[in-house]
């Protein structure tokens, strides 16, 4: 039961520094960062071994202006990056937070390659909706899964310790709003000096989503059953400020019945997607969260992502794609009308799409698309079978350029900071203003933003 009590009824059985709450891509920069700055702090994991929602995630964190694109020859900066995000949120992240994660997302990436052995790569070969350059950071396997493990690797090298299989229940603060310890579910007790939520958003809590985001009450959900809203609900209970709360990235292509991700390179690359009927329904360059929506309003819920051979060979970088072809969820045909068939959709209607898009010769289609002329598809054709998802939340509890949770007159806690998706993003009140990768880049920057600050107090 998440809950808020009063600091004097809690007698504590040890006490620490600083505690984290959550061991996500947010908790574990923010205990390496503390762990840096000369305190030991102590994580706090529902999981037996962390994952979150980081491990389903592709693991690309976007940043601007690192000597892993200088080496490639792209031409990138903070103030272009900053630019890109405010303009896919349409002007509504905090403008002071998107300075933070702008100037802050370079800096990280490589202080997590120089100090953690992390072996970033720049994905170069296709961009992302909303970018200006190509700026998304990977692992060599393109997974969430080798994120977190690396970083999950790092934090065990430094001792510090993550209390697994642990659920945080109750908050004491005393009546100045300062987070003097937390109770685990079974009675353990933990006092501190400084608070950091990494929790994650409130996905995986049905109730809230239906409150909040009626639209994907009943989406598919593709995150961490353990993002249940705690931080939101002590929020509520110590008269934090909530913020967009109606804000999350969703994905208009997960192979469906197989619930694996489809990367959107397929799309991106001159793919496209049409519905049961062989045609298609809205403008796919607008990127793949608000696709999640237009995905599910088509009959049956579903899509079916076209493509070819040389586009099937980018996404194969992706381990989930690999994985979605292993699992049978790649249907391929000779021909337009031999994919028509095979996956069940008019052939009339399918060939009429692929014409139109062949003739547009980079002019805006019918919903604004432009086809780049270089990107023709051609035999042998592929398609997937997908569904939309929601991922995660991006409303959150309202922080300052310090990480510091703030109450409804805007003042700081004066010991609580929150970061991921405990916190709010920079993405909007809307699913359109998630920017690909804003979801890792708040994580990874405001995490170890708080860890700093935290160690501080």
């Amino acid at each position: 039961m998440t809950s808020v009590l009063p600091a004097g009824d809690a007698d504590f059985g040890s006490e620490v520094p600083v505690l984290i709450i959550g061991a996500g891509a947010a908790g574990l920069c923010a205990a390496l960062a503390a762990s840096e700055a000369g305190v030991e702090p102590v994580l706090i994991e529902r999981d037996a071994v962390p994952a979150g929602s980081t491990a389903l995630s592709a693991g690309l964190i976007p940043a601007a202006g690192t000597r892993f694109q200088r080496v490639l020859g792209i031409e990138d900066s903070a103030e272009l990056f900053a630019e890109d995000i405010a303009r896919k949120a349409h002007g509504e992240a905090d403008a002071k937070l998107v300075r933070v994660v702008a100037n802050g997302t370079g800096a990280t990436v490589e202080w997590l390659a120089d100090a953690y052995a992390m072996p970033f790569e720049v994905i170069a070969d296709f961009n992302y909706p909303g970018h200006s350059a190509h700026r998304m950071h990977g692992l060599p396997s393109r997974t969430g899964a080798e994120l977190i493990d690396r970083l999950r690797s790092a934090v065990e090298a430094r001792r510090i310790p993550i209390l697994t299989g642990r659920v945080c229940e109750t908050l004491f603060a005393d009546e100045g709003g300062f987070i003097e310890g937390v109770e685990i579910a079974g009675g353990e007790t933990i006092g501190c000096g400084a608070l950091v939520l990494a929790c994650n958003g409130y996905g995986g809590n049905a109730e809230l989503v239906r409150r909040h985001i009626p639209e994907m009450a009943d989406a598919l959900y593709f995150g961490h059953p353990g993002n249940q809203g705690d931080a939101v609900k002590w929020g509520e209970a110590l008269g934090a400020r909530l913020s967009q709360l109606s804000g999350y990235q969703g994905h208009g292509s997960v192979a469906t019945p197989h619930n694996i991700l489809i990367t959107w390179a397929a799309i991106t690359e001159g793919g496209f997607q049409v519905n049961a009927q062989g045609r298609r329904f809205h403008n796919e360059a607008l990127g793949y969260s608000e696709a999640a929506a237009e995905v599910l309003r088509q009959p049956g819920r579903v899509a079916f992502d076209i493509f070819d051979a040389r586009i099937a060979s980018v996404a194969r970088q992706f381990e989930d794609f690999r994985n979605a072809e292993k699992a049978g969820a790649l249907i391929t045909a000779a021909s337009i009308h031999e994919l028509a068939a095979r996956i069940g959709v008019p052939a009339d209607a399918l060939r009429g799409e692929l014409d139109e898009i062949t003739a547009g010769g980079g002019n805006p289609d019918r919903f604004g698309r432009m086809f780049a002329p270089d990107k023709r598809l051609a035999e042998p054709y592929c398609a997937v079978r997908v569904t939309g998802a929601l991922f995660h939340t991006q409303g959150g509890l309202a922080i300052d350029s310090q990480a510091r949770v703030l109450d409804l007159k805007g003042r700081p806690f004066p010991n609580l900071f929150a970061a991921g998706g405990a916190a709010v993003g920079v993405s909007g009140s809307k699913p359109s203003g998630y920017l690909s990768g804003n979801g890792l880049l708040t994580a990874t920057v405001f995490g170890r933003i708080a860890g700093i600050n935290a160690a501080k107090l």
